[in-house]
């Protein structure tokens, strides 16, 4: 049977869910995730649980935030003034807004809070501070090449 390890190219299945059940992320069934292990390619947690896997095994794993998206940070929320949201856009409690920086890089942000005055805007990963469970099926691994 075939063990991945760090350096394989892999092909999984799997479905994200929180811990109230909720399903945030699954692959396409035609689709399935390819990904080096060791590279960084997807969380930290997610990378951990399919390496030693065997080709064919499935397998259900719960990663802590610290894993995942890592911890909520507080600094990351920011209260800014609702007049200098254009009006013309339509905000709404857990949409996103993108922002531009002054380097003219682009992220999004999500609305946390309204009121007729302030927006509370959130630059965290709408994951973090969660823990995620995911549900792994190893179809494939490409060993990595030996020198």
């Amino acid at each position: 049977m075939i063990r991945a390890a760090k350096q394989d190219t892999v092909k999984v299945h799997y479905t994200g869910r929180l811990d109230d059940g909720t399903i945030f992320d699954q692959s396409p069934e035609d689709r399935p995730l390819h990904f080096i292990i060791g590279r960084q390619e997807v969380i930290a947690g997610f990378d951990e649980a399919v390496t030693g896997m065997y080709q064919g095994e499935s397998k259900t794993v719960t990663i802590p935030c610290e894993q995942a998206y890592g911890k909520s940070q507080p600094e990351l929320l920011e209260q800014i003034e609702r007049s200098l949201v254009g009006d013309d856009v339509e905000l709404q409690i857990g949409g996103q807004l993108e922002i531009t920086n002054h380097d003219g890089s682009a992220f999004r942000v999500m609305v946390r809070a309204l009121t007729d005055d302030l927006v509370t805007l959130d630059a965290n990963h709408p994951l973090a501070g969660k823990d995620l469970t995911f549900d792994i099926t190893l179809l494939e691994v490409k060993k990595a090449q030996t020198a």
